[in-house]
């Protein structure tokens, strides 16, 4: 039951839609309506400003690590509600009901989980994408690499089976939410840092 429970509030608290509020607060305007429509941090900086996409990028890691964290202070020992409670978070952010379904991409939620459940691997991931950035300069592409990599290193570094199966599974939704980016990046179209193409 504790389980059932921590993974409904991994959710509740992943359906937050800090993005989409702040866009509200700060410029009166919606996010869906804005750039690429996603309701993520890197949609609200491209639209409102790189310190208001930095706050959001904030609270969407702070959520994902806050669902985890008070999974482990409900059900103690109990791993699997940790865990469940980190996948819900991020899938929470997808998909949240408080936006009719319509979420951002999961990669700052994931982050925020996996710096609690595997944060070797995450700094791994992070490296990686700092340094596709870098040269690629798209965001996009950058996430979906990381989010190839969070597996490879939590094996690598000898995850438990049950964070590997969940850095595999949030890496797969994470980059299935990209795949609209993946079209323009081979297109040749996506939008890069500093607004290039």
């Amino acid at each position: 039951m504790r389980i059932v429970v921590c993974a409904v509030l991994g959710f509740a608290l992943g359906a937050l839609p800090f993005s989409w509020i702040l866009g509200r607060l700060f410029g009166g305007l919606d996010i869906r309506n804005l750039g690429s429509g996603n309701v993520g941090a890197t949609n609200l900086a491209r639209s409102l400003g790189w310190r208001l996409g930095l706050v959001a990028l904030g609270l969407d890691a702070a959520k994902g690590a806050a669902a985890v964290l008070l999974a482990r202070r409900i059900a103690p020992g109990i791993e699997s509600a940790s865990l469940w409670a980190g996948g819900m978070a991020v899938l929470g952010h997808m998909v949240t009901p408080l936006l009719r379904f319509r979420g951002g991409k999961g990669v700052a939620t994931g982050a925020g989980v996996f710096a609690i459940v595997e944060p070797r691997a995450l700094l791994v991931a992070l490296a990686v994408f700092t340094l596709t950035v870098a040269i690629g300069r798209m965001v996009s592409l950058a996430s979906v690499i990381a989010c190839v990599t969070l597996p490879l290193a939590a094996l690598a570094l000898g995850a438990e089976p049950g964070r590997l199966i969940l850095a595999i599974l949030v890496g797969a939704l994470v980059i299935a939410r990209h795949r609209p980016n993946l079209v323009r990046i081979l297109d040749g179209t996506e939008n890069r840092v500093g607004g290039a193409r």
